[in-house]
């Protein structure tokens, strides 16, 4: 692939820990007993991707590819909350796919332009003026900050073109895009010219244009990995149209015939509903066919009988381009636009059986129950909805957690405090 072009990479967000909550009491010249005022953490930074139109690479995340956000700041007394962390913002172009990189499932998709959490910051632990009753006057405890979410991501970028322009390398695909937009895509007379997509705005007429973009050229065996195809078929995905370029001039000794079907072929291995895109075919190079027009009309014959609509240009010579352009957009009037595509990433389900890493801690009348074991299982919980409850309580039996409690001598009636969840036990 060219250095001047990245559409994949793998990166690390990490969004930033709470701050945690404070331990203070009230201490007034004259006042005897002003009792808790430790103020709670801060929340952690959250990592948020927001697209950016200027961009259309993935080139600035070629050589950085770990982000994490700012840590929410501890309490401290007279009540007082610790700072936010600081959210940080990853700037993608539109049209980028982000994937859970170990499953390969969609998490979101960044086409609508709407912003993004990608990890949520931590929330800030709270500070004893929290835990102060009539019973329990002098609370000396107060909770941590919880970690922020992190995950390993893949960013693949998919073009958001209206119009895509396929076919074998050097049928002329980069010299049409030159001739009917203002792009000016490397043009020369060997194979693979194109290493990387190239997008150009076409202009209709007054308030009418669409983006044309030219795919590097296909070559048989693209859809399993061979030549330059497999890398860029993705941006052929969002491509409303697509404008099947074929050579038929016999420069090469090829038969458009036989190049027609293989691009076709590739195109529904790669995918099915790719395969079945609105396709115009146009045969290019007119102006080198002198007197023989033999493989022009085969291929006119075959393309019409497969049912797809036929045009003879020369990209060169100008031939015939403006009606191409004119029959694109008329076309693309009739086509929708393709919805982003849906987020298929679900959550992996916390693994219970062991909570040898959960931490009890006794105060007062108070248990605290916290640890990462217990902070994954609240963040798949829906306190709100009973069987989510009831599962979060049968996970709680079966870990060994309720049992430890007992060993301690939590009593009918104690609180039990996990993170922002509060509860009066009962045997």
């Amino acid at each position: 692939m060219s250095g001047a072009f990245i559409d994949k990479t793998r990166i690390t967000v990490k969004a930033g820990k709470g701050g945690d909550g404070a331990i203070a009491f009230h201490r007034e010249k004259y006042i005897a007993a002003g009792g808790p005022d430790g103020g709670d953490g801060g929340k952690g930074g959250s990592i948020i991707f927001t697209v950016d139109d200027n961009m259309s690479t993935l080139m600035d995340f070629r050589y950085k590819h770990k982000f994490t956000a700012g840590n929410g700041m501890n309490g401290s007394g007279k009540r007082c909350n610790g700072k936010d962390g600081e959210t940080l913002y990853i700037k993608v172009p539109r049209g980028t796919v982000v994937r859970d990189t170990e499953s390969g499932a969609i998490m979101h998709d960044m086409s609508s332009g709407e912003n993004w959490v990608a990890a949520k910051g931590g929330r800030g632990g709270w500070g004893n003026m929290h835990f102060a009753t009539p019973t329990r006057q002098v609370p000396r405890f107060a909770k941590p900050g919880l970690e922020g979410e992190s995950h390993e991501l893949t960013l693949e970028l998919k073009l958001l073109a209206d119009v895509g322009l396929v076919g074998f390398p050097n049928v002329g695909k980069s010299t049409l895009l030159s001739v009917v937009s203002k792009a000016h895509p490397k043009i020369a007379d060997y194979h693979f010219t194109t290493l990387y997509p190239n997008l150009g705005v076409v202009y209709v007429d007054e308030g009418r244009s669409f983006v044309m973009a030219d795919i590097p050229g296909l070559i048989e065996g693209a859809s399993s990995g061979a030549g330059l195809g497999y890398d860029f078929l993705r941006h052929v995905d969002r491509c409303r149209l697509l404008v099947h370029v074929v050579d038929v001039s016999g420069s090469e000794g090829r038969d458009p015939v036989e190049d027609f079907d293989l691009i076709n072929s590739e195109l529904k291995k790669y995918s099915e509903e790719l395969s079945e895109r609105k396709q115009i075919v146009i045969g290019n190079k007119t102006d080198l066919l002198g007197d023989d027009r033999t493989n022009i009309e085969k291929l006119k014959e075959h393309v019409e009988a497969a049912g797809y609509d036929f045009l003879e240009i020369s990209a060169v010579a100008h031939l015939n381009v403006t009606d191409l352009i004119h029959k694109c957009a008329a076309l693309l009037e009739t086509i929708p636009v393709p919805e982003p595509f849906e987020a298929d990433y679900v959550a992996p389900e916390p693994e219970l059986g062991s909570a040898d890493d959960v931490v009890i801690e006794h105060f007062d009348d108070i248990w605290t129950v916290e640890g990462p074991w217990m902070q994954r299982l609240c963040a798949n919980v829906n306190f709100s909805d009973y069987e989510s409850l009831m599962f979060f309580n049968r996970a709680l039996k079966n870990s060994g957690v309720y049992g430890r409690l007992e060993e301690m001598g939590i009593q009918n009636g104690d609180t039990v405090s996990i993170y922002d969840l509060m509860f009066e036990y009962t045997d």
